[in-house]
């Protein structure tokens, strides 16, 4: 049951990437739960309708367009996002990424300017994003960054995916220790495989990709990774810091 912003404070969660994808899943995800939503999108038509969703699940919403390369950016939407908590955030979820439009190619072929702008987005946005908010977020608060089971099985011809989603691990680590001084939470979701529009984008057989490389034989969807980002955002995790969860139907142990 939806809890009713009338009877508990909403805590704010800002997603970034939420025009679709996991990014809408997760915003719906914490509409149900009674947080109050910010979705934040390079795209502001699909940030928009991402809103219109969150809203007609109960919950409260901004959207707006983020830039997450881009430091003006990213301050001015933690600056109307915290004015939108009532002057703080609670969550941030670092999910804006380059995916579906990356090429797939041996690391000697990699063009450098596709590396630097896979890096610019994966890595360095996150890295400006809890920045930027950073002076905002209350104490308590959380930020979950996304990475990607890829980084453990070292997928082929996709180097500088990898080692971006890579780094989010590393980046992770440094923000626990870092912000942590203020009790704040950092954790990162490792998703494997997930059938979302850039996914189904990228293969003709996505329903079936890897499904008998798992313990749970059948393909992930968005909604199979939000309840680790729930997770990571409520009381029940309060002590785990640092840490990346493998979301993947046990594709990385078989």
């Amino acid at each position: 049951m939806t809890l009713s912003t009338h009877q508990v404070p909403a805590r704010t969660v800002l997603v970034t990437g939420a025009a679709g994808g996991l990014g809408r899943a997760f915003a719906l995800g914490f509409a149900h739960r009674g947080y109050r939503l910010a979705v934040a999108d390079l795209d502001p038509d699909g940030a928009e309708e991402t809103a219109r969703l969150v809203e007609a699940a109960g919950a409260d919403a901004w959207h707006g367009r983020l830039d997450v390369t881009d430091p003006a950016s990213a301050e001015e939407v933690a600056g109307r996002v915290a004015e939108f908590g009532g002057g703080a955030i609670d969550v941030l979820v670092n999910n804006a990424a380059v995916y579906g439009t990356v090429t797939r190619s041996p690391l000697e072929e990699i063009d450098p300017a596709e590396w630097d702008l896979v890096m610019a987005v994966n890595l360095k946005g996150p890295w400006l994003m809890t920045r930027a908010a950073s002076p905002h977020l209350r104490e308590g608060g959380r930020v979950v960054n996304l990475s990607s089971a890829t980084v453990y099985s070292g997928s082929e011809n996709w180097a500088h995916y990898v080692a971006s989603k890579g780094g989010v691990i590393a980046l992770t680590r440094v923000m626990a220790k870092e912000l942590g001084r203020r009790s704040i939470n950092v954790n990162a979701i490792a998703p494997g495989f997930t059938l979302t529009e850039a996914s189904r984008g990228l293969l003709e057989d996505a329903e079936s990709y890897g499904v008998d490389r798992g313990a749970l034989r059948r393909a992930s969807r968005p909604e199979d990774i939000v309840g680790a980002a729930l997770y990571l955002a409520g009381p029940d995790s309060a002590f785990v810091t640092g840490q990346t969860l493998v979301v993947d139907g046990g594709r990385q142990f078989i």
